[in-house]
């Protein structure tokens, strides 16, 4: 005689837990598929370089805090807590929608350059090295004009995507465009910050080659830029120097190695002196007061002095995944708002970065720009990282929430270029 089965609860109980579990992995694969892989990429790169650039500013500045009387972690502190303000803003701006961006774009730009307006034309403006780009307000001190870039990333995407069917022409669809993002990069330029509105320009210049603007307009538009950069130029002393000594390329005469070339020297001995493996972090010797801005416009030679040349490379590949990164979300992308918006940001992060490090080689004469994400500055390091939110928040618009929202599947650069393929309109 067989005996009966056992009643038992745990099958049950097994059986009721199976659809949760299961409920829990399509929940979290449709999150993943929603974020996607350009969500994750361009969110750890970023991580990785500020991580990276807290590593660096640490090295780079100890010196010099503890000559301050700061201590050898003064620098770091200070740009560690910009850096815990801005990544989880980062975060909290990545979940916005965006609709959230569209509408915000002109009360951004119009406050940002309200603070800019204070720092040229009241006493409020705090100067640098020549150039008046600080603002101090109830004892904080901080710069507008990273702030302008961050709303001519929303600005720029905002005006074109309304005047999209109106910028073959000069008059109704590029003078609006070129007046109101102009106006605000005249503000910083009244600051005598050259290097900055040489990022703004390249912004506006990438955002308008993103939207469809023909390429004899931006040509046109590339030669009044070289214009009114050369008599910006000259009508600086110091500024003409370092354009004059970069153009002569000689530093051989001892007064120039003592002024205008003694950057350009110490950053050249600080790489060479890193060789490929590099002299081991912590062991610059450029930074015992040898370098000037070591641990903010010239940080890339202090990494390749002390990480070598697979340290710098490392910082250079990492750049060009955001670039990849950047345009593949372009790519992904029906709006052209979101595509615009990207173009400009990435022109910000990436142009602002090369010149940085081609500075520092030699390639360019010495501006004043940081190295995103890396040289310390606290303003900067906020504004890039909002950035970097804002462009995050586009790649979480899948194609599957496209369909929802009933827009087109799919759009990107490629119309860009079938855009510029097409007849020139009589």
């Amino acid at each position: 005689m067989s005996n009966p089965p056992r009643a038992t609860s745990r099958p049950r109980a097994s059986e009721e837990e199976t659809p949760r579990v299961a409920s829990a992995r399509i929940s979290l694969g449709r999150r993943l598929r929603a974020e996607g892989t350009n969500f994750y990429v361009l969110l750890g790169t970023t991580l990785f370089l500020v991580g990276f650039g807290l590593m660096m500013v640490l090295s780079s500045s100890s010196v010099e805090s503890y000559l301050e009387d700061d201590g050898f972690f003064a620098g770091f502190f200070r740009q560690a807590g910009f850096a815990l303000i801005g990544v989880p803003l980062m975060l909290v701006v990545s979940r916005f929608p965006i609709s959230v961006w569209k509408w915000l774009a002109p009360f951004a730009l119009i406050g940002a350059s309200i603070l800019q307006a204070l720092v040229v034309f009241t006493g409020l403006g705090v100067g640098t090295g020549g150039n008046t780009n600080w603002i101090n307000l109830f004892g904080v001190q901080f710069q507008p004009s990273e702030m302008i870039k961050l709303a001519l990333v929303l600005w720029i995407a905002q005006i074109v995507s309304r005047k999209e069917e109106f910028l073959d022409d000069w008059k109704t669809g590029l003078l609006p465009v070129l007046l109101t993002s102009g106006a605000a990069i005249g503000l910083v330029l009244l600051g005598n910050d050259l290097g900055t509105v040489m990022v703004m320009a390249a912004m506006l210049f990438g955002g308008l080659f993103f939207a469809g603007v023909r390429l004899r307009m931006l040509g046109a538009l590339a030669g009044a830029g070289a214009v009114l950069f050369l008599i910006v130029a000259v009508s600086s002393q110091n500024r003409l120097s370092r354009i004059m000594m970069f153009a002569d390329g000689s530093c051989d005469d001892p007064e120039k190695q003592l002024n205008e070339c003694w950057q350009t020297i110490h950053g050249d001995y600080a790489l060479a002196n890193g060789g490929i493996l590099g002299a081991g972090l912590g062991n610059s010797k450029a930074k015992w007061s040898w370098l000037p801005a070591a641990h903010n416009d010239y940080i890339f030679a202090i990494i390749g002095e002390e990480l070598g040349l697979l340290g710098a490379i490392v910082v250079l590949v990492l750049f060009v995944v955001l670039a990849f990164t950047f345009v593949k979300i372009m790519n992904s992308s029906t709006d052209t708002f979101v595509r615009v918006a990207t173009a400009t940001a990435m022109f910000w992060i990436i142009g602002q970065a090369f010149m940085n490090i081609g500075i520092v080689l030699g390639v360019f004469p010495v501006f004043g720009v940081p190295l995103p994400l890396i040289s310390a500055g606290g303003t900067a390091l906020v504004t890039t990282l909002l950035a970097i939110g804002i462009v995050l928040s586009f790649a979480r618009h899948t194609p599957e929430e496209r369909e929802a929202l009933g827009l087109p599947a799919r759009q990107g650069i490629r119309r860009v270029i079938r855009t510029r393929t097409k007849t020139p309109a009589n």
